[in-house]
């Protein structure tokens, strides 16, 4: 298992504003890696009725996000969300919730206020890794 995630910086600029954006709500989105090591991020909406404390992702745009990594030969590399109101964490829900073990989960913490904190995990069946995050 990879100990250490490697990710270019315009990439985490656009999920760090992405979180920013959206201070009062859980932000989430997907991140696509090509056979390149190429990678974009995919933002998508939250639709959890208490959103600032937890996050569903959009079936429809999840659906049709991942059609499209497959029509561009692309392959779900992270799950992002964030944390408006408490640290970069995985919660007990988020790792009930962890569905793809061969993924990265990076969670965005906007609980320090000027000071955004993002980690990432591998999640896999209630088993929790951190893995060191490189930009």
């Amino acid at each position: 298992m990879n100990t250490k995630l490697v990710l270019p910086r315009p990439l985490v600029n656009k999920m760090l504003a992405h979180a920013q954006q959206n201070p009062q709500q859980e932000i989430c989105g997907l991140i696509a890696i090509d056979d390149r090591q190429g990678m974009r991020y995919v933002r998508i909406d939250n639709r959890a009725t208490d959103s600032t404390h937890r996050y569903q992702m959009d079936d429809k745009q999840l659906v049709d996000n991942m059609r499209q990594f497959r029509l561009n030969h692309e392959t779900l590399y992270a799950i992002v969300h964030s944390h408006p109101v408490s640290e970069a964490q995985p919660s007990i829900l988020d790792i009930e919730q962890a569905n793809y073990p061969d993924v990265y989960y990076l969670i965005i913490s906007l609980n320090t206020r000027g000071v955004l904190e993002m980690r990432a995990y591998k999640i896999n069946h209630g088993s929790v890794t951190e893995v060191e995050v490189n930009i």
